[in-house]
């Protein structure tokens, strides 16, 4: 049996655009899971801490945040 795998989605300097939120959004309906990388680049464009970041993330996506994992971030649907 071939294991599911779940797709990743990088964050990087351009941060979270319409179009980077409309294909987590996608992935998400698409396999019920998705998760987020936070980039260097993108932590470092923000003031923020990791959790604060990846609270800015999930407030726009439709899903809600279920691990926090060094710089990646699980989504599921909800």
């Amino acid at each position: 049996m071939r294991r599911r795998e779940i797709p990743v989605i990088n964050i990087g300097k351009n941060g979270l655009t319409e179009n980077l939120i409309n294909e987590i959004n996608f992935q998400l309906e698409k396999h019920g899971k998705v998760k987020v990388k936070m980039l260097r680049s993108f932590r470092n464009s923000s003031e923020l801490n990791r959790k604060e970041l990846a609270e800015k993330v999930g407030k726009n996506i439709k899903g809600r945040m279920v691990e926090l994992k060094g710089m990646i971030i699980t989504f599921a649907k909800n």
